[in-house]
């Protein structure tokens, strides 16, 4: 993933509602959010590639997802960072003590951002500091830094996540992710990839021939532990592919 916005509210009736977009180069190979027959009650999109994923949900109310750190000077990590998100959803570990042992490893991956909950606690982990950080209410959001690190996208985003908090609706939330307006050239960051990079990069939703916004999802979380968890996808220059709901 390279946007999630989310709001975590323990107690409420909705305690956690996330809306992200994964920027991905369209040919690498992706299957869209399903049950995996292999992870019995784990529902994401697949990666299929290295076999991990971006964003899922577990039956039992467990919650991964990652964003990757934008740095083209890095060392390239020698495994793959959505085997963090699968690990988290098909095993049983508390999010704290998951996330500590990743911690432990981090060096083996490409710098990353991993956000791992059930229906009672939600963690953050940056790579780079190496510290699992239990997250209090409230409305955050992750692109490609640390934890509301405020890129012009990420706080258009979480704006837009806020303003409609009192009526979550699927729709609205979709149609937030689809922002294809790139930030004016005074805000954008410098991240070494140079301005024309930093331009595409900086929409919400980044459509180009090779590189784009693969899938747009959102999560609602009900309190009675209930879970609707909707995915669209997309191919190159945006062109939209299919959606598909799960009801948990």
């Amino acid at each position: 993933m390279c946007l999630i916005v989310f709001a975590w509210r323990p107690g409420h009736p909705q305690p956690l509602i996330v809306a992200a977009n994964r920027d991905e180069f369209y040919a690498r190979p992706a299957s869209p959010l399903a049950a995996w027959p292999d992870a019995p009650g784990v529902y994401a999109g697949r990666d299929l590639e290295a076999g991990g994923t971006w964003l899922g949900i577990s039956a039992a109310g467990r919650f991964a997802a990652l964003t990757n750190i934008r740095d083209p000077g890095q060392p390239q990590g020698l495994r793959s960072r959505g085997e963090l998100v699968a690990g988290f959803l098909a095993g049983n570990q508390a999010p704290a003590d998951y996330l500590a042992e990743v911690a432990d490893r981090a060096g083996a991956y490409s710098g990353f951002n991993l956000l791992a909950g059930t229906r009672e606690e939600l963690y953050y982990l940056n790579s780079r500091a190496a510290q699992p950080e239990r997250l209090g209410a409230g409305v955050h959001g992750l692109s490609n830094a640390r934890l509301d690190t405020p890129w012009p996208k990420l706080r258009k985003a979480r704006a837009a996540l806020h303003a409609g908090l009192d009526d979550p609706r699927p729709e609205a939330l979709l149609a937030l992710l689809e922002d294809r307006q790139p930030a004016p050239l005074a805000e954008l960051p410098d991240t070494g990839v140079g301005v024309q990079t930093e331009t595409l990069l900086s929409s919400i939703f980044i459509a180009s021939p090779n590189y784009g916004t693969r899938a747009s999802t959102v999560l609602i979380v009900n309190q009675d532990g209930s879970q609707r968890i909707i995915e669209r996808s997309f191919g190159p220059q945006g062109a939209a592919l299919e959606e598909v709901q799960v009801l948990v």
